[in-house]
């Protein structure tokens, strides 16, 4: 969190404040071979939240984990929620199932490629052939598993999926054991427990963030839409920073701002719980709304782009604060989004001063941001000032 915390602030609201006590769950456990998850993967039967955005593993760490399985070692047991009829979302295991699927493919992610990687994805759904076989993307996968001391090198060092002989095959038929979860009950919302089974199960090293579930779960064009504006150039400038946050907070604050504008007169806290039903309500949205989504924010980005960085600034460390760009967003696009138009007229920066010294706006904004009355008098000060 320290990183996050070193740009962005005005953000202490309860993200997520969900209860387990009324879920029914099954687990059931299955053995799937690594030739059939690959398979899963390939065919979409297994979708991998947050993909290439979150694969934070460097080559020897996932060449142990292949020489484990080549050795016929166990490794812990990934688990999978069953959405739908052959629809399972990875849990906990993420980081070994790419792992698995980027040596059957012969092609290690560049370290200094997956912000790039995450870009494509977003635009494309997938990483498309010629990116994968591209150098420039990604290296051979060859198994570094280098002499350590007091012991020569693994046989397998320097090996490629397709250099394994006898063992290729073995490790097709190498079985993991998988546990897939299953909520049913409540039946009226069926993705509702995921966040607590993400957090109580997620192993992996790092926890998902909120987002990062939130965007797993509710897939959909507007959020790989809102994913694709973190690389807007007037946005960049806005948040002073080159590369987009990689674990979603970006995406987040996009997302907040125009649920904010859509619905944000039916706001009723917590944060989380209203992010999770507009991300749920989005994934119906149709080409067209999210074509006007992206244009609106573009045409937001393009009515301030020769304001200063610091209008989104409330103290002297000049870090981004998300209270003002939620307020100053769902001001200056409300008329714009009721008209169904994009004409979005940028007010005297002494406003944005103004607003940023304005008392109330201040209280309203340093503690429990996500609280109704605090989200209710932030946007109604800033209507008042930057109208």
């Amino acid at each position: 969190m320290a990183d996050q915390e070193s740009w962005f602030e005005g953000d202490d609201s309860v993200i997520q404040d969900a209860s387990f006590k009324d879920y029914q769950i099954t687990a059931t456990p299955n053995d799937f071979n690594v030739k059939t998850i690959v398979d899963f993967i390939d065919s979409g039967v297994v979708k991998i939240p947050g993909f290439q955005r979150n694969y934070v593993w460097d080559i020897e760490r996932a060449s142990r984990l292949i020489e484990s399985l080549l050795m016929g070692l166990p490794i812990p047991q990934i688990f999978l929620y069953e959405q739908a009829r052959n629809s399972f979302l990875v849990i906990d295991g993420q980081q070994r199932m790419m792992s698995i699927y980027y040596f059957v493919n012969g092609r290690f992610p560049r370290k200094d490629k997956r912000i790039q990687l995450r870009h494509i994805f977003a635009e494309r759904g997938k990483i498309p052939t010629e990116v994968f076989e591209d150098d420039k993307y990604f290296a051979k996968f060859n198994l570094h598993l280098p002499e350590q001391t007091g012991k020569g090198a693994s046989r397998f060092h320097d090996k490629n999926y397709s250099t394994l002989g006898d063992f290729k095959t073995a490790l097709d038929l190498t079985v993991i054991r998988n546990i897939i979860i299953k909520q049913t009950a409540p039946t009226e919302d069926r993705d509702s427990s995921i966040f607590e089974i993400f957090n109580r199960l997620n192993t992996g090293g790092v926890n998902l963030t909120a987002q990062e579930i939130r965007a797993s779960i509710y897939q959909s064009r507007f959020m790989t839409m809102l994913d694709k504006m973190t690389f807007n150039p007037v946005w960049r400038k806005f948040i002073h920073r080159t590369e987009p946050d990689i674990n979603l907070k970006e995406t987040e604050i996009l997302l907040r701002s125009f649920a904010m504008l859509a619905e944000g007169s039916e706001y009723r806290d917590p944060m989380g719980l209203f992010l999770n039903s507009f991300a749920k309500k989005a994934t119906t949205f149709s080409d067209e709304e999210v074509s006007y989504g992206e244009q609106l924010i573009n045409g937001f980005f393009e009515a301030l782009k020769d304001k200063p960085r610091t209008i989104f600034s409330a103290t002297s460390r000049f870090r981004f604060n998300i209270s003002i760009f939620e307020a100053t967003f769902r001001v200056l696009c409300e008329k714009a989004f009721k008209e169904h138009s994009l004409k979005i007229r940028a007010p005297a920066e002494s406003s944005f001063d103004e607003l940023r010294s304005d008392e109330q706006f201040v209280q309203a904004s340093r503690f429990a941001t996500g609280q109704t009355a605090n989200v209710k008098t932030r946007y109604e000060r800033a209507k008042a000032i930057l109208k």
